[in-house]
């Protein structure tokens, strides 16, 4: 990765519309740059080489790999670079983890205590019968 595979290089380069778009794509499998732009031109109605101009980014963000076969090119997404970006954004998945747990168990409590207020009712219901 050329710019080091920063997360904040990721990022700046995911920033754009097009470029999201180009990595789902490419997220799909690999494919040539000539079916690259015809499908993001179609949707963005931009040009070959403004699609160019954003695979390049990608590229030095190093987010998609590129390959040569004779003359034609083939990108794929670079699955370093994104390991770069789950990375960052793991930072914040342990963030939820508590309160969530801290809610699961406010939940069962609640469960408990509705559970253990019943019981008296239900309890004089059948000596009533």
């Amino acid at each position: 990765m050329s710019d080091g595979g920063s997360a904040e290089a990721a990022f700046d380069a995911l920033g754009d519309p097009v470029r999201r778009r180009i990595m789902e794509l490419l997220g799909e499998g690999e494919r040539p740059a000539g079916a690259v732009a015809d499908i993001i031109g179609a949707a963005f109605g931009i040009s070959q080489p403004a699609v160019s101009q954003h695979l390049k980014v990608l590229r030095e963000a190093g987010l998609v790999t590129v390959r040569a076969e004779g003359t034609r090119r083939f990108y794929g997404a670079d699955l370093d670079g994104l390991a770069v970006v789950r990375a960052w954004l793991e930072r914040f998945a342990d963030g939820f983890a508590g309160p969530l747990d801290a809610l699961e168990t406010e939940l069962a409590r609640g469960k408990r205590e509705r559970r253990l207020a019943d019981r008296p009712a239900r309890e004089r219901r059948r000596g009533a019968a």
